[in-house]
């Protein structure tokens, strides 16, 4: 078997083969204890207190590289993120919204949320992100672009969708595992038919497309820290858009609550604020990104060595223009993997003490979905999701751990 190098760590635990080897859990080895301790203190533990405007500053600055612009507003989770974002791009009830199938259903939902209808899209057979080329065949397949009944000295126009009579108002683009999505050609075609964009970078932090961060290209962008992501809060969110659309975000999850005395709202609003408590974590978590995220790509780089020479299987893409961060190591199991199979060696991964999951079920064949409108085939999803298997990613794993998933991989998938 070959040696893994790509990867170091701190000395291996004792008992490492008895124990449980997670698929991704926090690491925490900054000023978190330091600024919980501050937090209780001083009494700030709810939706108000320091922590929040310093991690949503500092947020700020990260994912601009320093440049001013861009504001951070912080939300409970990355769910709640995606509905206040969507009802920022002005997404109403009745309106269609472009998403992936494969995708955690998180973004789905949030579609409804705003009683828009997802109409779902493939996965990129090369890089199991969003189907760019589908997108682009829906829209001149299927839509048209209209002007809208101007206002005083305004004149807009909006996407409509010739076979449901809906409007088509935005996309997102969900950049999974850690990887991006092709933006540029994206981008492209929502100007070109007037869609709004809001990206789900909830499991990509760090990932930067082109010298961008991801989540910064659209018109919003939304960012998840729940416990198995890469920085974590343990839960908690973040919203980063150009300035109009921040504005509402932040009015909308503070209960659309009008003026800084009276308890006045023109719409509803949602309890959608980021804790103190949760700040305070995210920010000592944001001060080590560079470091987490370095630990990430050591990982999947170990994995790399030492799984290419398995016949058979698909190792991680590796997307054009694209700084992956790796938040779970995922393969492809041999072509004709069935899901009873592929569940088979989940099975035999748990008996030897490793944790490793499949995919999502792609959205388009989910009870409460089953009946939306789909751009096109979606083959490729349902192939990656009965092939794929995420392997153990924590920052944590060590060199004694990883060695071991390695082997055990290697020799399951050796007798498969």
């Amino acid at each position: 078997m070959p040696t893994v190098r790509a990867c170091t760590s701190s000395e291996p635990r004792e008992g490492t083969k008895g124990r449980w080897i997670p698929l991704s859990e926090p690491h925490l080895a900054g000023n978190e204890w330091r600024y919980l301790k501050e937090c209780l203190d001083s009494g700030w533990i709810s939706s108000a207190g320091p922590f929040v405007e310093r991690f949503e500053q500092a947020f700020t600055t990260y994912i601009r590289d320093g440049r001013p612009g861009t504001p951070a507003v912080g939300v409970v989770n990355g769910t709640a993120g995606l509905h206040v974002a969507l009802r920022a791009a002005l997404v109403q009830p009745d309106d269609e919204v472009l998403v992936p199938t494969l995708t955690f259903i998180a973004p789905v939902n949030a579609i409804r949320y705003c009683q828009a209808h997802p109409v779902f899209i493939d996965a990129d057979p090369l890089t199991w992100q969003i189907d760019v080329k589908q997108v682009e065949a829906f829209l001149e397949r299927e839509c048209e672009v209209r002007p809208d009944v101007p206002g005083p000295g305004v004149s807009t126009k909006t996407c409509w969708n010739k076979r449901t009579k809906r409007c088509v108002r935005a996309i997102i683009p969900v950049h999974l595992l850690g990887l991006a999505c092709d933006m540029e050609p994206l981008m492209a075609l929502a100007r070109r038919y007037h869609l709004r964009v809001v990206e789900d970078a909830c499991e990509a932090i760090g990932v930067r497309y082109g010298p961008f961060h991801v989540g910064t290209r659209g018109h919003l962008g939304v960012f998840s820290f729940n416990g198995n992501k890469t920085l974590t809060c343990g839960g908690g969110g973040m919203v980063v858009a150009r300035k109009p659309y921040a504005d509402y975000v932040r009015y909308l999850t503070t209960q659309a609550r009008d003026g800084s005395r009276e308890y006045y709202h023109q719409e509803i609003g949602y309890n959608y604020r980021l804790t103190n408590l949760h700040a305070a974590i995210g920010l000592a978590q944001l001060e080590q990104a560079e470091r987490l995220l370095a630990r990430k790509r050591a990982i999947a780089a170990a994995y790399e060595q030492a799984l290419r020479d398995v016949d058979g299987i698909t190792l991680m893409p590796a997307p054009p223009h694209t700084e992956p961060g790796y938040w779970l190591y995922t393969i492809l199991l041999r072509e004709g993997t069935t899901v009873a199979q592929r569940n088979a060696v989940l099975d035999r991964l748990a008996a030897e003490d490793i944790e490793a999951r499949p995919l999502w079920q792609p959205i388009h064949t989910q009870p409460p979905y089953q009946g939306c409108q789909r751009a096109g085939s979606m083959t490729v999803a349902n192939d990656v999701y009965e092939r794929a298997v995420s392997l153990p990613s924590s920052v944590g794993l060590n060199m004694v751990e990883l060695e071991r998933c390695v082997e055990v991989v290697r020799r399951l998938l050796a007798g498969a």
